[in-house]
């Protein structure tokens, strides 16, 4: 490959393995950013470098450039369509099921399923219609704007903070108040680059919490996101040692083993909800979004001690 790309080395990325600054810089896969290294293929200050290198603050790194994604494939892919008008489509996104193509993911996406079902969306230059994302584990409702008008017109809402988005999760523990507020800055996390954490030098980051039901050793609860950061739920209920269950990466491990409901030992994604979009605003067609599919809380058994207004 002749073409080339370049990664200049943040502070927060100084003494950092080299195979784990190219990943998370570059956006490769780890074992993709290994592969071009043991090759030779990736230098710094004119020279091949090794995976375990510690780059310094300012480094260049030069690697060859990925290939560009071929044409976008329809897919026949299964989900739910909560609410639809000619102009936007709220869909209920299931648990597992990664939103876009990507490093890793270049098939079998929910945009494969919604260019398949929506052609109008192949077509135009808005990321598909995307409004905004949701993790591969995290299930509920996705905004998806038919018509860049519209994708650019719910884009804005989003950024004045006139679309919200309210999730339900079951996090461990018992959160010490019924309702609070988390405020932390969040920003790649310095030790380990693919993960966010709390941090000095992150982006700012509010998060809404009201605890709904409690149960021995879980919690379930409400969430409203203020700023939109990359797992910004997952990680600030960590930080006040409330993981959510389920959450390999940053939820509460027990006895050395991943987060997991202990009712169901085979659960291996995370409790995260998206349950309903608040604060609701014409889209199109003179219909509103509100109250679209409200999560039943059935999936989760009865609560032993109802904390929910305390």
């Amino acid at each position: 490959m002749s073409d080339r790309s370049r990664v200049v080395v943040p502070a927060e990325y100084a003494g950092i393995r080299a195979d784990r600054v190219l990943a998370s810089l570059s956006g490769l896969s780890r074992a993709a950013a290994r592969r071009l290294i043991d090759e030779g293929l990736v230098t710094s200050r004119g020279a091949a470098i090794d995976r375990g290198d510690g780059l310094e603050t300012g480094d260049v790194i030069e690697y060859p450039t990925p290939k560009a994604p071929g044409t976008l494939t329809p897919e026949t892919i299964p989900f739910d369509v909560a609410f639809e008008t000619s102009n936007v489509v709220v869909v209920d996104k299931p648990a597992g099921l990664v939103v876009h193509p990507g490093v890793g993911n270049p098939t079998g996406t929910l945009v494969n399923g919604l260019v398949d079902r929506y052609p109008e969306l192949l077509e135009e230059e808005h990321r598909w219609g995307l409004v905004h994302r949701l993790d591969r584990d995290t299930s509920g409702l996705l905004l998806v704007a038919r018509t860049p008008e519209t994708h650019r017109f719910l884009q804005a809402e989003l950024k004045e903070r006139r679309i919200g988005r309210i999730y339900l999760t079951l996090v461990h523990g018992a959160l010490e108040a019924a309702t609070g507020t988390i405020e932390a800055p969040i920003g790649r996390d310095p030790v380990r680059p693919t993960r966010m954490s709390v941090t000095r030098n992150g982006r700012p980051a509010r998060t809404h919490y009201r605890r709904l039901a409690e149960w021995s050793g879980y919690s379930l609860v409400e969430v409203k996101l203020e700023t939109g950061r990359t797992h910004q739920i997952r990680v600030h209920m960590a930080s006040i040692g409330n993981g959510i269950v389920g959450d390999a990466i940053y939820g509460k491990r027990i006895a050395g083993k991943p987060s997991r409901w202990l009712g169901h030992p085979r659960h291996r994604r995370h409790f995260l909800v998206v349950q309903r979009n608040p604060q609701p605003r014409a889209v199109g067609d003179g219909q509103s979004q509100s109250n679209l599919a409200p999560r039943s809380q059935a999936h989760f058994p009865a609560s032993r001690r109802s904390r929910t207004g305390r």
